[in-house]
């Protein structure tokens, strides 16, 4: 199998549980939810994200024809002898292309592997942390994981009875809108009223990295 991948970049983790760890982000082209062209925006299932998936031509990105070939471009990325290794796989959606034999290939090269997801569709076996961010009106069947994180506010979404999921760690996430302040607001009060869910903030953007 072959992988397309938009970019691949050395930062800080500015999400959820692991927020401030360095790691190696591979972000893969494509996404089911949306085609990711402006044009297609109004008519797609996910129509917020603000992330671009579009083609191979960012920074490190490409199209790799083996998973041994990717993971050793990841690996050429991470620029210590020492430390625990931690790749995040990202898009658009990952497990359009993510199999077991890339799992195998980065874990050769001593990396932890998380991945973020829209949880409409199934991770090979070997993820080990799962961070599932679920979009209003489509098929959520990865309800399992360390990590729900949740875009607010988003219709048709009951914030207790999500919590029937099985994860170790929930979160809002204020949606990054015209609305943005209030949204912040909205998730403050759904986090002091249901105390499982808690505040993700997109702290690379507040400081300006990637």
């Amino acid at each position: 199998m072959s992988y397309m991948v938009k970019e691949i970049v050395y930062t800080l983790q500015g999400e959820g549980a692991n927020s401030s760890r360095p790691a190696v982000f591979c972000r893969f082209s494509g996404c089911n939810l949306w085609s990711g062209r402006e044009e297609d925006r109004s008519n797609a299932q996910c129509r917020f994200c603000d992330t671009d998936f579009v083609g191979t031509n960012g920074s490190g990105g490409g199209r790799f024809t083996s998973a041994s070939d990717l993971a050793a471009a990841v690996a050429g990325f991470w620029p210590h002898d020492k430390g625990a290794r931690l790749v995040v796989l990202t898009g658009g959606e990952p497990l359009l292309q993510v199999d077991a034999s890339l799992v195998d290939a980065l874990h050769s090269k001593d990396f932890e592997i998380a991945i973020e997801t829209n949880g409409t569709l199934l991770p090979p076996p070997g993820i080990d942390w799962i961070c599932v961010s679920p979009k209003a009106g489509t098929e959520w069947i990865l309800r399992k994981g360390q990590e729900l994180k949740l875009v607010w506010p988003q219709p048709g979404f009951d914030l207790q009875h999500m919590l029937d999921a099985r994860f170790s760690h929930y979160f809002l996430q204020p949606m990054d809108n015209a609305q943005r302040e209030d949204n912040l607001a909205t998730c403050i009060s759904q986090c002091l009223a249901i105390p499982p869910w808690r505040l993700s903030m997109q702290t690379h953007k507040a400081i300006g990295i990637r």
